[in-house]
């Protein structure tokens, strides 16, 4: 019988009631996490969205205060790494300056992904097929610009004094309908519909309540709060909805009346049938002379320099940025006349703009010399084999058996450092095998080949 993929800690499924003995200790950009290469601040961008003028800030503050590096998660926010002990005033200032810091209690909450291309129109060769930056049947078909929704939402959780209890794990999502930021195990998840309708879905449930769209900031706010609610009745100390012990359930009938209480209509929808697309691949050709560039950097990872090319593309264009949950960025009506093609400058600062890049569904966590507890300096060995490591499935480099930053909702190739070597683990293939270093080539590219791809389950993961 063939050995099953280990599951991860953070995916694992709850039989037993989580308890919580401490605080949520995630950091912020307020409250730095020391880490072996010094300590890491995690900005919190709202949706992804930064203007130009905030997104020149955090390349400077990567360059004053960091290693000179940029690291884009897997909500769409930015760390910066290497800063020095002390220098967190300094930092918080600077970040203050560009509005990229609301009150200090609210800070660490403000964890809130839209799907990317929400309100852009993009050519029908680039949303079609799911080939280029857009998904599914093309952009702006009876859709709703959830950007909006954000900002606005944004404006409610920063001044609710009750919003500042939420852990900084808790996940708030805006999906224009299409299905793809709802697949990543939100907590509240607001999935836009037509005749200017909205649904609110409270975690993984079967069933949601629909209101009207203009209502569905301030009601994703009641879910946040209706949730605190339960967790205190619960007496856990639960930081997501996945968390909550059965016997205190969230109930849509009841976040129903709190929202009628609100002065909100809205009805329960029972057994929803959620939709799904793939997030946006990276993408760069396109017609005219504008087109929206969906750049990924390989590992999540740029220099300054490189985010400051982003950054003068942007600024030809929409001048604003979207950072993805899948650790790209998006940027709006880039100019493609030359000499300066935004597409040009990207691809020579070593950027990815191919959708067939083996970079695509390659991840990693931090490893050496970033995690102490890593094993290895994975980004290194997975920038080794790249080329040689091509396959169906997405690949995951670990430094250890945390498998931080492991992919959400779908089957991977596993590669867990190990004190010699590596331990593959290929979902519906082979047994999981021990690799040297040396041999990692070859046996990644045997095992991407071999593996069996497995269909995404929305509800799956719990994060």
């Amino acid at each position: 019988m063939l050995a099953a993929m280990p599951t991860p800690p953070s995916a694992a499924a709850r039989d037993e009631p989580v308890i919580r003995d401490r605080g949520d200790a995630c950091p912020g950009a307020l409250r730095l996490h020391a880490a072996d290469d010094g300590f890491l601040a995690r900005i919190r961008i709202p949706g992804g969205l930064l203007t130009v003028a905030q997104a020149s800030v955090l390349g400077l503050a990567a360059d004053r205060f960091g290693d000179g590096h940029l690291e884009l998660t897997s909500r769409g926010n930015v760390q910066l790494r290497g800063l020095d002990d002390g220098c967190g005033a300094a930092l918080a200032g600077l970040l203050d300056t560009a509005g990229l810091l609301p009150a200090p209690g609210h800070e660490r909450v403000r964890n809130i992904v839209a799907t990317p291309l929400s309100g852009l129109d993009t050519p029908a060769e680039v949303a079609g097929e799911g080939t280029g930056a857009g998904a599914g049947d093309g952009e702006g078909v009876g859709r709703p610009d959830v950007m909006g929704w954000v900002r606005a939402f944004d404006g409610l959780l920063c001044a609710s004094p009750r919003a500042a209890a939420l852990s900084g794990r808790f996940l708030f999502a805006f999906d224009d309908g299409r299905g793809d930021v709802a697949a990543l195990g939100p907590d509240v998840t607001v999935l836009g519909g037509p005749d200017g309708r909205a649904l609110i879905r409270l975690g993984a449930a079967a069933d949601a309540v629909e209101l009207a769209a203009p209502h569905a900031a301030r009601a994703a706010l009641l879910a946040a709060e209706y949730f605190l609610d339960t967790a205190d009745a619960a007496g856990t100390r639960a930081w997501r909805v996945s968390e909550l012990p059965p016997e205190h359930p969230l109930d849509e009938a009841e976040f129903t009346r709190r929202l009628a209480a609100a002065g909100i209509e809205a009805a329960v929808v029972t057994e929803v049938a959620w939709p799904y697309a793939p997030p946006p691949r990276p993408w760069g050709a396109g017609t005219g002379n504008r087109t929206h560039l969906c750049v990924l950097p390989p590992l999540g990872r740029l220099s300054s320099e490189q985010w400051r090319v982003l950054v003068r593309v942007a600024d030809r264009g929409a001048r604003e940025l979207r950072v993805t949950p899948w650790r790209t960025v998006i940027l709006p009506s880039a100019s493609t006349r030359r000499p300066l093609s935004g597409a040009d400058l990207i691809e020579s600062a070593g950027l990815v703009l191919a959708p067939d890049s083996p970079w695509e569904s390659v991840t990693a966590c931090t490893g050496r010399p970033g995690c102490a507890k890593s094993l290895a300096d994975v980004r290194a060995d997975a920038r080794a084999v790249v080329d040689r490591a091509r396959g169906p499935l997405p690949l995951h480099w670990s430094g250890c058996e945390r498998r931080c930053g492991h992919p959400r909702g779908t089957d991977w190739v596993d590669a867990v450092a190990t004190p010699d070597g590596y331990r593959l683990s290929v979902p519906g293939g082979q047994a999981p095998r021990h690799v040297t270093t040396p041999e990692l080539g070859a046996a990644l590219l045997d095992a991407r080949t071999t593996s069996r791809t497995t269909p995404i389950s929305h509800d799956a993961v719990k994060k």
